[in-house]
């Protein structure tokens, strides 16, 4: 029986070939340059870094002025992703003995009992509960602060600054905000001294945050862990 071979050009396969392996390569293609995109945009854990994170305070003093204090050495972690807001977590501890006035005797005086009770109530936490995104640099962050033993619900006015490599060794990333607030002191149960301290007292915070596989490890101690909105409990009132 006869075969009959249908000859087939070489050029022809190839262009066939080119045509079936062109668009998996171009699949390929997109997947590595998606790929680093979407592990940067997924939420990742940050701690706070205590030397580069401050809490400001102004209160008026008698109406004559407004005295500046500042808190440093806060602790905390950062569930964050730059590209959804409302996914962010936040959970910090503040040492209220390192509070600050500029004066030693202004320092015992805040921190005794009547006002920040500092042996009784040595730190001041804030859980968040619900974020408020207003653009992508800025959110409402709202959540449980509790100080001198009382739990409140407060909003922080959020900026978010940057978020990038540092440019000095060890080069790690950082994530930057600034936050602002207004406490009453009276609704924390703090109303010693009326006469002589204002009762709004303004907030200013300055944060820096590194990822935790930087250094390792877990949250810090002391520090309680961010939680949702369902599982937080409603503020306590004086």
């Amino acid at each position: 029986m006869a075969v009959i071979r249908i000859p087939v050009a070489r050029s022809t396969t190839r262009a066939t070939t080119a045509r079936l392996v062109a668009p998996g390569l171009l699949a390929c293609g997109l997947l590595a340059w998606l790929l680093p995109s979407m592990a940067f945009a997924a939420p990742a854990t940050y701690r706070l870094d205590p030397v580069h994170t401050r809490v400001l305070f102004a209160i008026s003093h008698a109406g004559f002025s407004h005295a500046l204090g500042t808190v440093s050495g806060s602790t905390g972690t950062l569930v964050f992703d730059p590209q959804d807001w409302s996914s962010a977590k936040v959970s910090v501890s503040v040492p209220m003995a390192r509070l600050d006035l500029g004066d030693a005797g202004w320092n015992r005086a805040a921190g005794g009992h009547g006002l920040l009770d500092i042996d009784k109530y040595p730190a001041a936490t804030f859980v968040s509960s619900r974020i408020e995104p207003k653009d992508p640099t800025h959110a409402a962050v709202c959540g449980t602060l509790t100080l001198h033993g009382v739990g409140q619900d407060v909003c922080l006015q959020v900026t978010f600054n940057q978020l990038k490599r540092l440019s000095l060794p060890p080069f790690h990333r950082i994530a930057g905000f600034s936050a602002i607030a207004t406490l009453s002191r009276k609704a924390f149960g703090i109303d010693a001294w009326p006469s002589v301290i204002g009762d709004d007292v303004e907030l200013r915070i300055e944060a820096e945050a590194e990822p935790v596989s930087t250094r390792g490890g877990d949250a810090p101690a002391g520090v309680p862990a961010p939680a949702d909105a369902s599982t937080v409990k409603a503020p306590t009132t004086p």
